[in-house]
Parts: C-alpha cells; sequence; structure tokens
C-alpha cells in the first residue's frame, strides 16, 4: 500500500526555513503503532495524520516520541497540503477534528490564517534549577508562568533569548513538558521574540512553534496594549507569525512551502 506523505516548510516563504512537518494523507484511520512508527522515522518536530472524518478531517500530531494536543506548524502544513493536492478547494475552509476540540484553517490571499483556542497563564514561582537549565543567570528570569503543562518564562531581554544554550537532559528533569521563552523585540516590525524547548516529548528546540504562540499572543496583548501582534521565533531556521486575538480565540497567520512530495510504503 503506498500513502501519499509530504514534507512542508511552514511559517516561511522560503523553503529551508520555517518548522517542517510531515504530513500524511490517509483514507481511514491508523494504528497509533503505524503512527507513532512513521513519526520515529520522519523525526521531525511533527507528523500530521489525516483522514476524512464529519465532513472535514481528522487530524493527530506525533512527534518521534509522543502524541501532542495541539500543534500549529503542522496544523497550517496540513491545511496548505489539503489545498495545494486538490483535496479541499482553495476557497474552502479546512476543518479539523482533534484532541483540541475544532480547528479551522482559511486562506487570506497567499497566507494561512488558523483560528485556536487561547490558552491562560497561571503566576508561577520560579523553579529550581530552570536558569541553569536554560544556560541563564538568575536574574535573566523576570516572570515564570504555566499553560497548560507547560512553562512560559519572561526574560530580561532578547539579547538573552538568543544566546541561551540550554542544558538538555537537565531541562528534560524538570516538571514542566516544555518550556517556550519570550522578550520583548527590539526589532523594526516585530513586537516580540520566543524560543520553545520540548526535550521530554523528544524536541530539543522547536523551529516555529503555533501552539506556544496561544499562551504567548494573550501573553503580549495584554502587555502591550493592542490585539493585532507579529511575533518572530528566534530558532536557528526561525520563523515569523502574525497574531490576533478575539475573546478566547487566537488567529495565527503564516505562509507554508511544500518541500518533499512522495509516497510511504508500509500498511497503516
Amino acid at each position: 500500500m503506498s500513502i501519499p506523505i509530504y514534507i512542508v516548510d511552514a511559517f516561511t516563504e522560503h523553503p529551508f526555513a520555517g518548522n517542517p512537518a510531515a504530513v500524511c494523507l490517509l483514507e481511514q484511520p491508523a494504528s497509533e503503532q503505524f503512527m507513532s512508527q512513521t513519526a520515529a522515522e520522519m523525526n521531525l518536530s511533527e507528523t500530521a495524520f489525516l483522514w476524512p472524518e464529519n465532513g472535514g478531517y481528522r487530524l493527530r500530531w506525533f512527534t518521534p516520541a509522543a502524541e501532542v494536543k495541539l500543534c500549529g506548524h503542522a496544523t497550517l502544513a496540513s491545511a496548505h497540503t489539503l489545498w495545494e493536492t486538490g483535496r479541499l478547494p482553495r476557497d474552502k475552509r479546512a476543518e479539523f477534528h482533534t484532541l483540541s476540540g475544532v480547528l479551522t484553517a482559511e486562506r487570506e490571499g497567499d497566507s494561512i490564517t488558523l483560528c485556536f483556542p487561547a490558552y491562560g497563564l497561571a503566576p508561577a514561582e520560579p523553579l529550581p534549577g530552570l536558569a541553569a537549565a536554560l544556560g541563564a543567570e538568575e536574574g535573566d528570569i523576570k516572570e515564570v508562568f504555566f499553560y497548560a503543562d507547560n512553562a512560559l518564562v519572561l526574560l530580561r531581554d532578547e539579547a538573552v533569548l538568543r544566546t541561551l544554550s540550554p542544558d538538555f537532559p537537565a531541562l528534560k528533569s524538570l516538571p514542566p513538558r516544555a518550556v517556550a521563552v519570550t522578550a520583548e523585540s527590539g526589532g523594526e516590525g516585530i513586537d516580540f521574540v520566543s524560543r520553545f524547548f520540548a526535550p521530554g516529548i523528544g524536541v530539543n528546540e522547536d523551529p516555529v512553534t503555533g501552539s506556544a504562540h496561544t499562551a504567548l499572543a494573550p501573553f503580549w496583548a495584554d502587555r502591550l496594549k493592542r490585539r493585532e501582534l507579529t511575533a518572530y521565533q528566534a530558532s536557528r531556521r526561525g520563523g515569523t507569525l502574525r497574531l490576533r486575538i478575539s475573546d478566547d480565540k487566537v488567529f495565527l497567520s503564516g505562509h507554508a512551502v511544500t518541500v518533499v512530495s512522495g509516497l510511504f510504503h508500509v500498511r497503516p
């Protein structure tokens, strides 16, 4: 059996930037073993699996080590693939049934806009060992929050964020599943910057993390008193996200580029 599979760079207009995701298009549900093994084989931060369901598509996301409940860049890559392959008309909204509820994606010109639920933030005390695990000084951390089972860390400035060199085994030993670090941007046209570390689920540093921005967007909207923001994730590959906050929703916009298409010759 041959299964169409694609690699798409998300949140970028150019190949070899943004965040690569594999997108596996199925006709029917696959076993968790197949999805886990395929994600490990692809060895990207996320592999998305889609099949038709309830007038839309069931969508599940797997890292090389675990299934996750929400992923932005692989959702954007999935919508892009459905439109690019003609499985979905370009003027029709993509609707995905996921572990985080129904998510949607729409084309807006040459970009794609995702509608995701916003995460609430709970203030927290700095975790012992967190600064050292991030490769920072204690004074570099201004505030810490929790969202879902992740931590959001506000750093004192962008320079600290860009020069972090985490100790990933130490970071993996701490309670949060993943850690998003952020700082206000000093660059023109960019409101804030971030990085995202998730060694506990097999992703030391994620290049561009849409799901983290469902917490980062409302956090910075409150601080900067604006409902529309532009963010840059300052990983080695890097990626730009345009964000809009409306009530309990975050709208994330970006581009995507297909870089690989092929067939997977394994029975699901």
